[in-house]
């Protein structure tokens, strides 16, 4: 059964679409639902682990709705999010003569979304992009918003544009292939969800017996996690499209996370992990600065926990190394770093006055001793 939410935007309003088995009907729905017209060249973009695994199956989709397909296949991980990277999109794109009529498909993960969303964004102008998440970060999260681009070596998606998908298509079945640690990473971000809007989710995570792979949610708990996500994400972006005041509270967590990832060079932490562990750190600032309980640091620090997140920064992470990677952070403004502060489960608010020797004691009680 499909379960669709839609994201209304002015200009570029679309859907997402939560549809088991939604790969082999791609062809159809991109018609259908993204007004992409079969005979036009379609770029499938991925990484070589997830093409082997579902490639086949949406090239058939897309041939049998009459589009022409191509690929374009790009090593995985976060440290290949990179400009060179994109490069090896828009040499594709030229190979097999994209036209403004044409579309890329972003098969993968967030990084795959984010790097063939800005090519689309900066081909020839703009072309069309559907996202097709296969990793529930990327499901939750990375896909949906329309934010794409790549990184920078002194910070994380510095160099990007705000690109709106035609459509989302969310096949959950392609979450079987998915890593353990992935989806672990994930429900750091699903986690966030509940702290910064929805009390429920937030609430239904507590109940759930475990959260640290797929196998141990129910079908009923694992739907409620991707349309409450979804939803969560299509009505902040529906309401903030370009980050200019509301839609910043979906950065809870990510301003120390991506210090964090870009310190330890994207191969210690990955992205989910790194924002659990900034989620941790801004708890903890909270609580000292007044703004949320004791108790709720610590329901947030249980939740963590039962997805066996790390919850520890390696001891050579110098907290004044994070704090100076912080102003780095795109989200500056004036020469003040932009918090995210929970006041209560499902309340935050935006706090750009914080004292730097608060984020260091802050960053030294998740240091491992």
């Amino acid at each position: 059964m499909e379960t669709v939410i839609p994201v209304h935007l002015p200009q570029h309003p679309y859907q997402i679409s939560i549809c088991p088995g939604g790969l082999r009907q791609i062809g159809l729905l991109m018609a259908e639902r993204a007004a992409l017209t079969p005979g036009q060249r379609v770029l499938v973009v991925a990484n070589p682990n997830v093409f082997r695994y579902y490639g086949d199956a949406v090239a058939a989709a897309l041939t049998q709705a009459g589009f022409s397909v191509f690929d374009c296949l790009l090593p995985a991980g976060e440290r290949y999010k990179t400009l060179k990277s994109v490069q090896k999109i828009y040499d594709a794109a030229l190979a097999h003569r994209l036209e403004r009529g044409s579309a890329i498909v972003a098969l993968g993960g967030g990084v795959i979304g984010d790097m063939a969303g800005f090519a689309a964004a900066t081909w020839l102008r703009g072309i069309p992009v559907v996202q097709v998440p296969t990793s529930l970060l990327a499901m939750v999260d990375a896909a949906i918003g329309g934010k794409t681009g790549v990184n920078h070596p002194q910070g994380k998606n510095l160099i990007g544009a705000f690109h709106q998908p035609r459509l989302v298509l969310i096949d959950p079945e392609t979450l079987q292939t998915l890593p353990k640690r992935e989806f672990r990473a994930a429900i750091a971000e699903v986690i966030k969800y509940g702290v910064i809007w929805d009390v429920e989710l937030f609430e239904q995570l507590e109940a759930a017996p475990r959260l640290d792979q797929l196998r141990s949610l129910s079908p009923e708990l694992l739907l409620e996690i991707l349309v409450r996500s979804c939803r969560a994400k299509a009505e902040v972006v529906g309401k903030d499209e370009r980050e200019a005041g509301l839609r910043a509270i979906l950065n809870y967590g990510h301003t120390i996370g991506h210090a964090i990832e870009a310190l330890t060079h994207y191969r210690v932490f990955n992205h989910g992990e790194a924002v659990g562990l900034g989620m941790l750190a801004v708890g903890e600032l909270a609580v000292e600065l007044g703004y949320w309980s004791r108790e709720c640091a610590d329901r947030q620090a249980n939740l963590i926990q039962k997805a066996h997140l790390p919850n520890r920064i390696p001891p050579q992470l110098n907290p004044d190394q994070v704090i100076e990677s912080l102003q780095a952070d795109k989200k500056v403004q004036s020469g003040h770093v932009r918090f995210v502060f929970p006041t209560g489960i499902g309340a935050v608010k935006l706090v750009d006055q914080v004292p730097s020797d608060a984020i260091a004691r802050a960053l030294r009680k998740l240091q491992v001793s």
